[in-house]
């Protein structure tokens, strides 16, 4: 596993953009933003870009995948990021932030995929748990262990509390905060799918469930870490009776120091994650701003540099770092989609 590096570039300023109708200051930098997850993987990509081709460094920025689409939907102009980086796919209320601000054109890639894991330190009790009992350490309001129809603010101190065959330590789970993708991702696949065949919520609705379902408890038993997976394995490995919650490269970076949990008997791969049999397995993005495409220089060679073979194909240098690079045919399309730019269409997100 090569190291992976954070790349850094100045921002030259410079002329005018004509797409706003406020001036707004040129540059020759792409810059982007988004999930902390997908920024190791766009670092490689950046680096290797700004020393094999006549572009500057792109600037990238570790903002989670929620707080990079608010910035890159909050405007035309380059005061704006012209890509950001998601670890879950765009929502529709995104889009139409975007649409209500101007940014009318944007492109989505599918980079590849990845999977989040539950870790802990090589010497802590790892985890062998099913999502139900991941739901029952962490949600806010959990079904009442005398009346399973009925909720309760979360009564469980220990993960044994659960079930006996557990470790009899206290429930402590580092993740990501509400704006990362992680989380989100974390809270649909793992939360809501130990949560939703519960029979205290299976007469709710859809909102209603949701809401129980993806609602995480705010008693000290979550921690949340900020957008920095290295502070969460840092922590792992100085505490073992602390798990941590993160993507399946940070796992593989640090599998020397690191066990993954087994969730609904499964332990995280490569080939289950891509196979979409892992239960927390996830596709990840970047979005690509067209307005800044022909103003900012370089962007739609990034586009085609990040879907190279050399990059993203079985033999690429991205599956070097831990991503999980797509199949053939979808790297082709792929490939096709950065020479084209085609415009996402509200409609492919629902």
């Amino acid at each position: 596993m090569i190291k992976l590096r954070t790349a850094l570039s100045t921002v030259a300023l410079a002329g005018s953009i004509a797409a706003v109708s406020t001036p707004a200051m040129a540059r020759d930098t792409i810059s982007i933003v988004g999930s902390s997850t997908v920024y190791p993987f766009a670092t490689v990509v950046a680096e290797r870009f700004g020393s094999s081709t006549d572009f500057p460094t792109p600037k990238l920025e570790s903002t989670g995948s929620g707080g990079g689409l608010k910035l890159f939907c909050a405007g035309i102009g380059t005061q704006h990021p012209d890509i950001t980086n998601a670890s879950r796919r765009m929502k529709t209320s995104e889009y139409d932030l975007c649409q209500k601000n101007g940014v009318k054109d944007i492109t989505e890639f599918r980079i590849g995929s990845d999977g989040i894991v539950i870790a802990s330190s090589q010497k802590a009790d790892n985890l062998d748990i099913t999502l139900e009992q991941l739901f029952l350490a962490l949600g806010k309001q959990v079904p009442s262990p005398d009346d399973e129809t009925k909720l309760v603010d979360n009564p469980y101190e220990k993960w044994s509390d659960i079930d006996s065959s557990l470790p009899n330590v206290a429930i402590r789970v580092m993740g990501p905060p509400p704006t990362s993708g992680t989380r989100d991702s974390f809270n649909e696949l793992a939360l809501q799918g130990g949560c939703e065949d519960l029979p205290a919520v299976a007469d709710m609705s859809e909102d209603d469930m949701e809401g129980v379902c993806q609602s995480v408890r705010e008693d000290g038993a979550f921690i949340e870490a900020g957008e920095n997976d290295n502070l969460i394995v840092q922590k792992l490995i100085d505490d073992k009776g602390l798990y941590g919650v993160f993507g399946y490269s940070f796992l593989e970076e640090n599998a020397d120091r690191l066990q993954a949990a087994t969730l609904n008997g499964m332990v995280p791969t490569a080939e289950a994650i891509a196979a979409d049999e892992y239960p927390v397995a996830r596709s990840l993005f970047f979005y690509v701003k067209k307005a800044h495409v022909g103003v900012v220089p370089g962007i739609a060679e990034y586009a085609e540099f990040f879907a190279s073979p050399s990059a993203m194909g079985k033999n690429g240098y991205l599956k070097d770092v831990g991503l999980i690079v797509p199949p053939r045919d979808a790297l082709m399309k792929l490939q096709d989609k950065a020479s084209d730019m085609p415009n996402l269409a509200k409609e492919e997100l629902m």
